[in-house]
């Protein structure tokens, strides 16, 4: 195994290793859980490396903490769509499962835990095989970051580009000696990426391709779309290309063209809405994310509190409709969620009731 091998090994070891003590601990959110199963897409070393820990820790039962995400259920959905596929594809894992001196009730079960946790990882590689095979050039190797909610981080990549991440979010890095792509599978991220004409720079994220022509932009995914906003440079957005060559697009469409932005422009691409118009904006606006704020300029307070309750410990509740369409227009902290509040008890006729879980607003 060669030097870089090692790393990349190391990597792979140290990411699982974080992964299994954040399942022992306690269970997984929804969000999570989606990390997980987009870090077990990601290489099917990973899903080695985590069975292997689970090995040598004899316990798989942590992973049946919450019903949704328990490795009964897991058995149950892998079995449904792809029984029989994939239980010999770890015969060393399930070797060294029936070695442990345990007894056979326990090896059972732990064997039947391992299978589904492997039918689960590997379920999902097999249904995704086609995009991952033309998402991971040869010789590519892959970083997967992913953020909780509320957290954000920054990662500067091998090439010198800048990767920040917003709260519940999802990146998968894969590079090459001839390429650069990322996958975003889920929140929203910023990129600075670094000029490299020979190595282009592609970003998936849903129905949505971004080829970087040299720029900062910032990508929102949301359940059906993705909203592109540039910040610097010039980037060239498509369907993504997943969609056309996997019969994902409506065959009735006329093939889909690139929309190039420049600086302060914002386009939302959605598969049944393309090519579509790209808007003027405040580039500082849309990424004030970036600066631990979020900024308004006469938005409805409805979508205010969504905003804000993508970061907040206690949701915010219109309790009275007609606050819905109150406008909003300001500067907030996503730290200090008491400033928030203190502005809108500026309002007439607006109360504001904090409570151990949720945060109610209403008429008074």
């Amino acid at each position: 195994m060669t030097s870089k091998d090692e790393q990349i090994q190391a990597k792979i070891a140290e990411q699982a290793s974080d992964w299994f003590v954040e399942n022992d601990e306690r269970p997984l959110n929804a969000q999570e859980s989606a990390a997980l199963e987009a870090w077990f897409k990601a290489s099917p070393r990973h899903i080695e490396e985590f069975l292997g820990l689970a090995v040598i820790a004899r316990d798989l039962s942590a992973a049946s903490a919450h019903p949704r995400h328990s490795v009964e259920s897991l058995v149950a959905r892998a079995r449904a769509d792809d029984d029989g596929k994939v239980q010999r594809r770890w015969p060393r894992a399930f070797a060294a499962l029936t070695d442990l001196r345990v007894p056979r009730w326990q090896t059972s079960a732990v064997v039947i835990a391992a299978l589904g946790l492997v039918s689960f990882g590997l379920f999902f590689l097999w249904n995704l095989r086609p995009i991952l095979r033309e998402a991971n050039p040869a010789g590519a190797t892959a970083q997967h970051f992913a953020t909780r909610h509320g957290e954000q981080q920054t990662h500067r990549l091998t090439d010198g580009s800048v990767l920040h991440l917003n709260t519940d979010t999802a990146v998968t890095v894969q590079y090459s000696e001839t390429e650069r792509q990322v996958l975003l599978t889920s929140g929203q991220a910023a990129f600075e990426v670094a000029h490299q004409p020979k190595r282009p720079f592609h970003l998936f994220a849903g129905p949505a391709e971004v080829m970087d022509l040299g720029t900062k932009f910032d990508v929102r995914l949301a359940s059906d779309s993705a909203v592109v906003t540039v910040v610097e440079g010039r980037v060239a957005v498509g369907l993504s290309q997943m969609l056309e060559r996997h019969g994902m697009r409506s065959n009735d469409r006329p093939p889909a063209r690139l929309v190039e932005l420049g600086p302060d422009q914002q386009v939302s691409v959605s598969q049944n809405e393309w090519p579509a118009t790209p808007t003027a904006v405040d580039a500082k606006r849309t990424t004030a994310w970036l600066h631990r704020q979020i900024a308004f300029n006469h938005e409805p307070l409805e979508r205010v509190a969504a905003e804000l309750n993508r970061y907040a410990a206690k949701p915010i509740e219109i309790i009275t409709p007609e606050l819905r369409k109150l406008e909003i227009t300001g500067t907030f902290s996503i730290d200090d969620p008491e400033e928030f509040l203190a502005f809108l008890r500026t309002f007439n006729g607006v109360h504001v009731d904090v409570t151990a879980t949720q945060i109610r607003v209403s008429k008074k």
